[in-house]
């Protein structure tokens, strides 16, 4: 099934990620992506996440498809202009991929570039409409295309964000330019994220919920200070410091989680970071 066909039937959607390498060895990250098959049903590629230069996530994508998984394109407005967003969406279309997440992404002072000059000639919103644009039959300066493509158009929210209102304004304008489905940044607060939900019943489309895969408590107590909008509570802290098993204790902690929000949201998005093989073992732990 489709991505689309997924959200249409209403089943409990699961996707996970990978992330490009930094060169042309790709044989790792193909041999991680296969501790998904059958058990996700889409994989997200980062798109030079953390403004560091690595293989494109629409090559990626591609490698992907020919393998017969279910890839999301995703998409920063960091690195290029619209002319080049426009023929990259164009592109992807004719490379088979239908699914696009569409990101304003991290400045380049964050990355491993930080002499880099950013574009952001468009951001998530506006990107959101081009394509919506394209699937329309028309680019950005009004002209007919010669054939137009057909995308699932997603987006991301940060549930844990406060105040929360400014989100869900921001929801609304991307589900007007064109978002069908939402990707959140990684939830640890159960009682927060239902109340999210509920302030966002009105909006009527498909919110997939962040797991991120701990790896220590050193990580979580890095995520509270750096990351807006998530925290990992003192609980969940103590739990992986005392773990002797760390990669099991993460696995016990995502899966617990997954389970709590299975009733609350149309699925969740597992973030590895690099433990793909642990992703079945989560998905079993949450009962998916």
């Amino acid at each position: 099934m489709t991505l689309k066909e997924i959200f249409d039937s209403g089943k409990f959607a699961v996707t996970s990620e990978v992330g490009p390498p930094k060169g042309v060895e790709i044989s790792e990250m193909m041999e991680g992506a296969e501790y998904f098959r059958d058990r996700v049903d889409a994989i997200n590629v980062t798109d030079l996440q953390s403004s560091v230069m690595r293989l494109g996530s629409l090559a990626v994508c591609h490698l992907l498809k020919e393998r017969g998984f279910e890839p999301i394109f995703q998409m920063t407005c960091r690195d290029r202009n619209r002319l080049a967003l426009q023929s990259d969406l164009l592109s992807a279309y004719t490379l088979g991929v239908r699914n696009v997440l569409c990101l304003t992404g991290d400045h380049t002072t964050l990355g491993d570039h930080p002499d880099a000059i950013p574009v952001y000639d468009l951001d998530s919103v506006s990107l959101l409409q081009t394509a919506k644009n394209l699937m329309n039959g028309s680019d950005l300066a009004g002209n007919k295309l010669e054939g137009a493509p057909e995308f699932c158009l997603g987006a991301v929210v940060n549930p844990g964000s406060e105040p929360l209102e400014p989100q869900i304004i921001k929801m609304e304008m991307k589900i007007e330019a064109g978002a069908t489905f939402f990707q959140t940044q990684g939830v640890f607060e159960i009682d927060k994220f239902e109340k999210f939900i509920k302030a966002t019943e009105h909006l009527k489309v498909p919110i997939i919920a962040g797991i991120i895969l701990l790896k220590s408590a050193g990580m979580a107590r890095f995520m509270n200070a750096n990351v807006a909008g998530v925290f990992v509570p003192d609980n969940l802290i103590r739990e992986m410091n005392r773990a002797k098993n760390k990669a099991r204790a993460s696995v016990k902690i995502a899966g617990r989680l997954t389970k709590e929000l299975k009733g609350m949201c149309n699925g969740v998005h597992i973030m590895p970071l690099g433990w793909d093989k642990w992703v079945p073992a989560v998905l079993d732990a949450a009962e998916l």
